[in-house]
């Protein structure tokens, strides 16, 4: 089912001292999109790195890492196979106009937040 990962969702204090940080560091930006309140997408030098999806916290949210998301090439199908997981799947998948993905949001067993994500903009 998992094809690998998607992005991690980092949620920071500032924005653009952190995008700021990732340049120096050599990251590349991805894209940017009004989603979150507006979000910055980057990932490290090289073939195959993951996206860090990069957002101000805002409202209750906890600076840190979001969620985690992995890749899936039918979100709906991976929707299916969680029927015996209730409590962990919060809803059907949704679709994200913004970035492109269609995701699904569940916990794990210990409460942290994934997302199964398929990704028309890959």
């Amino acid at each position: 089912m998992i094809k690998g990962i998607d992005h991690i969702e980092l949620i920071v204090r500032d924005l653009d001292e952190y995008v700021s940080f990732l340049k120096t560091l050599g990251f590349e930006t991805v894209r940017e999109t009004p989603h979150h309140g507006g979000s910055v997408e980057m990932k490290p030098p090289g073939e195959g790195q993951p996206v860090f999806e990069i957002h101000q916290v805002i409202g209750e949210e906890v600076i840190g890492v979001n969620h985690i998301a992995f890749k899936v090439d039918d979100v709906n199908a991976a929707h299916a196979a969680l029927k015996d997981y209730p409590g962990m799947v919060s809803s059907a998948p949704g679709h994200v106009k913004d970035t492109g993905r269609t995701n699904l949001n569940l916990r794990d067993p210990d409460g942290w937040r994934l997302q199964l994500v398929q990704n028309a903009k890959a």
